[in-house]
Order: C-alpha cells, then structure tokens, then sequence
C-alpha cells in the first residue's frame, strides 16, 4: 500500500529541472546571519534601494481605500496606457496599449511567451552563459534549451553567423536575447541588434527579447528590439530600474495576433496580475528622478568594482556596459566556481553566485558579483575578498 502512494506522489518528469543556484547561495547567507555572521549580499540580482516613493503612496493609498478586487486578464488599461507612453518617452515609438501586457514579474511573462508561442518539443536558442530560469522554464514545459556559446571573440553577444549554424543543424522555433544581460552585463549595440532580428525573422524563427535592465545602462543607450520590427516579442519589468522586485509586476508588448491568445492564458493561469501591485507600477513612473539617482549610485559601485577586483587579483572580467553584474574570470584562484563561491561566504563574508549557475558548461571559471547595493558595502566587499584572497 505505502510502495503504491509513493509511485502515485512520484514528481514528473517535466519537474525535474535544475535548482537557481543563487536562491541556494541566498539560504546559505542567511543561515551565517542568524548564527550572528555578517555577509555582504552580491549574489542576488536585487536593488538595495527601494520603489519610488510615488509608488509607495500610492499602493498605501489604495490600502487604505480597501477595495482591490480582480483587474482585467491584460491588466488595468491606464497602467497599459502609462507603459506604451514610455516607449514614446524613451524610444520615440508609438505603441498600441492593445499589444500591452501586465505580467505577474517578467517570470509570468516568459511562460506566458513560451506557452503562446512554442509546443512541446520545439528548440529555443539561448545564449551561454545566460540567466537559469531560461533553460528551466522551457524544460518545464518540454521544450528544448539550445546553448549557444558567446565569447570574447563577438563581444560575449549572439550573432547572426551563430543563430543560422545552429537552425540549420537542427531547426530553432525561437531565440531570446537579453540585453543588457544577465550575468554578463553585456549589451548589443542597436545594429547588431537588429541584424540578429532581421536574420531570426528570414529564417522563421520567432524572438523574444528580455528587456528587464533597460535604463541601467552605462557603456552606450539600451535599444528595444521593438524598434526594428512590430513581430518580436519584449519582456521588460519593473523590479530592477524601479527596485520593485516584491511587487512582483512586470509587461510584456506582443504582436498583435498574438495578444488573445495571450489573454487566454493569463485569464486561465493566472485571473490577473495583483492589482496593489499594479497601482503602485503605474505611479512608478513618475518617480523617474529618484531611481536615476540611484542608477548614478550603481555606476559608482561599478566604478568600485572595477578599479578594486584587479588589485585583489581579478583582473579578468567581461564588459560591464549595463544591469548591475560584473562577471569575473577566477580561473587564476579555482575552476570550481561553486566550491569557491563557497569559501568566499563561509572565510570572507561575501555572498556571490558561481558562474555553473548560468553556464553549466564553462560557469566554473566564473563568478557573478552582483552590485546593486549600497557604495559603503561594495567597498568593504572589495576589501574582504582583497584580505581573503592574499591569505
């Protein structure tokens, strides 16, 4: 009888995805906390600032006003007003709110696009290394995962040379792209953008491209993918320009063809987004000042990082054009990043996540410091991880 209940309460196949490393290295810092240690958080992606003070009022605002009930599937229309005036505002483009979707986090958004535009079986081409969840999710749903390789040669971006190899192997149904990315904090400049758009499109390969670090960008501006074609698909989030990560609220600007289909989904998966959460978004945009002040205070800490690593000893490290991530090459200390990621938070009292998180393959000789936190820590974290590594 209890052998017949466990094959019955057997997990399925689907779920048996890998872990978010990060969300294990965030557990592991937490537990040194409660015993009384102190950590310097660079592991998770996470602004240490809060939302604009314009989204707090107006989310205790409607608190206090008592009645949040179910919004439409797509989300409130003046919020969907309010996100296609921004691509007015920042990219000069006239945006449809009709082809706007409020998501549950730009998380809610990449299953809804897999779902609405993949079936099972079907192979998406991902950049290595990449954010985890990509990979994970599309398992989830048994699609295929296809890592592409992106290396110094090209910039660490994708490339049309690349996609066209790899769907001519074995055809790719879509392709996403981040920029600026994550871990890498890379960005592709607008006309290798748009190439890589072009090309998909001629070969029938639809694109998705994550915009969720767009206004944290330092080397040169963030185009949207959206300028170069009404077809693609863009995910972008209020949690890291508008430190909203618990808000949990994101968008997405679709084809048009592809918007009921959507809906439909939403409506099933989820009802709709929570509306608290929406009200504050749509007063997020009216804090824009403050959370440019606190993209000046990021670039600060990049500058930090960048001048302190080489003199701890690492002095190898991709990019950093935008987001808030330095991805650093340790090869010269370990090529187990997650044994030294370890170490690190156990000796030095510095969380960062191991480089197997986002690049099961080569992840081991890197390492991700996030440094979205305050300029106070970013220099004691230099300063620790100097003292550690000279030991």
């Amino acid at each position: 009888m209890l052998d017949a209940a466990k094959r019955l309460l057997m997990p399925s196949k689907r779920s048996d995805v890998a872990p978010f490393i990060v969300m294990d290295v965030m557990a592991a810092a937490a537990r040194i906390e409660a015993a009384g240690g102190r950590v310097i958080h660079m592991e998770v992606g996470q602004p240490a600032a809060p939302a604009p003070s314009t989204a707090r009022r107006a989310a205790m605002a409607a608190l206090a006003a008592g009645n949040l009930g179910y919004t439409a599937a797509l989300g409130m229309p003046s919020l969907r007003r309010r996100i296609a005036r921004y691509y007015k505002d920042c990219h000069a483009l006239d945006i449809d709110p009709d082809r706007v979707v409020v998501t549950t986090g730009s998380s809610s958004a990449f299953i809804l696009s897999f779902l609405a535009l993949l079936d099972a079986g079907d192979r998406v081409a991902l950049a290595s290394p990449g954010y985890p969840p990509y990979r994970h999710i599309l398992q989830a749903l048994d699609c295929e995962p296809v890592s592409i390789p992106i290396t110094q040669a090209t910039r660490y971006a994708m490339t049309v040379d690349a996609l066209r190899e790899t769907h001519r192997t074995s055809p790719l149904r879509g392709i996403l792209v981040a920029s600026p990315a994550n871990p890498t904090g890379t960005m592709m400049a607008g006309a290798a953008l748009g190439d890589l758009i072009r090309a998909a499109e001629a070969e029938g390969i639809a694109f998705i491209s994550d915009e969720i670090y767009h206004g944290l960008d330092y080397a040169f501006a963030a185009e949207t993918a959206l300028a170069f074609s009404p077809n693609v698909i863009v995910i972008n989030s209020f949690s890291k320009y508008f430190c909203m990560t618990g808000f949990r609220i994101g968008w997405m600007v679709v084809p048009e063809t592809l918007v009921r289909t959507i809906e439909r989904l939403q409506q099933n998966l989820a009802i709709s987004v929570p509306t608290l959460s929406q009200i504050a978004a749509e007063a997020a945009f009216e804090g824009r000042d403050e959370m440019e002040a606190v993209k000046r205070g990021y670039e600060e800490n990049r500058q930090i990082l960048l001048d302190g690593l080489p003199k701890a000893g690492l002095d190898q490290f991709l990019p950093v054009d935008g987001a808030f991530y330095l991805y650093a090459d340790i090869s010269r200390f370990s090529n187990d990043s997650h044994d030294f990621a370890r170490r690190m938070l156990s000796e030095a009292g510095v969380a960062a996540t191991p480089g197997i998180d986002f690049d099961p393959l080569n992840g081991g000789k890197f390492l991700r410091f996030c440094y979205a936190g305050s300029t106070a820590h970013m220099r004691e974290a230099v300063e620790r991880i100097s003292g550690w590594l000279r030991r």
